[in-house]
């Protein structure tokens, strides 16, 4: 009884270690399935069924890799990733990825707002005596004020509950996923045996899939999320759980995501003549697509994971970028602080937000275009930053004993190479699209 009592004392206190740890793992990796990212599985569903599932568990594999080095480096350091760029590799290297990593963010917090407009339509079903452009605008301008609110007026504690509910709004895929009735034994058979085309649409699509899953942003914000947390060392094993968890949960989204437009638009593309299949040129497009094909609730379901994900994401990207620019050049930073200790941290938050929400709402703006270059330049910001974090993370002068072991870097290298190359590759076919023809 003494024996079974201790027992239970200690997986009680490894739970409550646990418990107070997660987070930054969890919301990192959730936000990661953007309105870009969800566009991304919906058209790998839409054009290629189910073929493109096995891909999900190797690149469930890279993230956990990429994500858990940044955590593991916030928690032994106590600092972010960009001081560490800058203690280490100098001001000339930080400001040239400072320059960039703030293009990419603006274009990539505008593609959010955009996926909030998008989303407007199936809304508007609901409440049809409204004028869709005023829907359209009240819901993009509603979500920045809600955005900007949810972070600037609490501490970290009560930011990151808000952030865990978005995550469990996420469930809305894999219940949308289920309620159109997969075949089931064709979603496991496609899952457990790779199918390979040699077609440039399939090899392409591969790409975008990995690409969308690893962004730069995400190793800034989720080593800004463990100091903010103040992880420490003793605590980290527990975290590293969590870091596992975040990349598994969002992956398992993104599965049903697959899974969901596989079984409604790619069957229905199969029995029907070419001028009568669905395109998926938005995220939007899937919501309606679902409406005649499954029915109203999966479709309601689909819109409400899309809005969540875009205000999400558009809570997580800025507040990455506002980390990094502040790290950088050593303003105040944390949304711990008041505004009047980090006034350059709420600021800069705050344009981000007024620029990419104001983008989508302006008439005429160049929105394809920003999202265009802002593609481009993650695409040269990535294996980047990939390339430093390794640099850093095998310096035994900043991580003791916690550097790479030898079959962890193994690993780690042949991520970076792996998502660097397909990257370079995705980079150069947004900028030369015959590539891909």
């Amino acid at each position: 009884m003494v024996h079974r009592a201790s027992q239970f004392q200690l997986a009680r206190r490894r739970i409550v270690l646990f418990l107070s740890v997660v987070g930054p793992g969890l919301i990192t990796a959730n936000a990661d399935n953007d309105v870009g990212g969800i566009l991304t599985y919906s058209q790998a569903g839409a054009q290629f069924g189910y073929s493109l599932l096995w891909l999900l568990v190797p690149v469930t594999i890279a993230l956990i890799v990429t994500q858990e080095m940044c955590a593991r480096m916030g928690a032994i350091t106590g600092k972010g990733l960009a001081d560490l760029i800058r203690e280490n590799f100098g001001v000339k290297v930080t400001f040239w990825v400072l320059l960039i990593f703030v293009a990419c963010d603006l274009g990539k917090t505008a593609t959010e707002f955009a996926g909030v407009a998008s989303a407007a339509p199936i809304f508007g079903g609901y409440a049809a005596w409204v004028n869709p452009g005023v829907l359209k605008t009240a819901m993009v301008i509603g979500a920045a004020m809600l955005v900007f609110l949810t972070v600037t007026h609490g501490n970290y504690k009560v930011v990151e509950r808000i952030f865990f509910g978005f995550c469990a709004v996420y469930v809305a895929y894999v219940v949308s996923g289920i309620v159109v009735h997969p075949d089931w034994h064709d979603v496991a058979h496609q899952t457990l045996f790779p199918h390979f085309s040699a077609s440039k649409a399939y090899v392409l699509m591969i790409i975008a899939v990995i690409g969308t899953t690893i962004s730069p942003w995400m190793q800034f914000y989720i080593q800004a999320a463990v100091v903010d947390k103040r992880i420490r060392e003793d605590q980290y094993p527990s975290s590293r759980i969590d870091v596992i968890s975040g990349a598994l949960v969002t992956d398992i989204i993104a599965y049903f995501i697959i899974v969901g437009c596989a079984a409604t638009i790619y069957i229905h593309n199969l029995h029907v003549p070419a001028a009568a299949q669905i395109q998926v040129n938005d995220a939007g497009d899937v919501a309606i697509a679902l409406q005649p094909l499954a029915g109203k609730f999966a479709s309601l379901l689909f819109a409400i994971g899309l809005l969540n994900a875009a205000i999400f994401t558009a809570s997580i990207l800025p507040l990455s970028t506002a980390y990094y620019v502040c790290e950088a050049l050593g303003f105040e930073r944390g949304i711990d602080r008041r505004f009047g200790e980090a006034k350059v941290f709420y600021s800069l938050y705050l344009a981000l937000i007024v620029i990419g929400a104001g983008v989508v709402i302006i008439p005429g703006a160049p929105l394809l275009a920003i999202i265009f270059y802002s593609q481009v330049l993650n695409g040269v910001l990535l294996p980047v930053v990939l390339v430093l974090m390794l640099l850093l993370i095998n310096n035994k002068r900043i991580m003791g004993r916690w550097t790479n072991g030898t079959a962890f870097n193994i690993v780690a290298w042949a991520t970076v190479i792996i998502v660097a190359v397909l990257t370079g590759i995705s980079t150069l076919q947004t900028l030369f699209p015959q590539i891909g023809s």
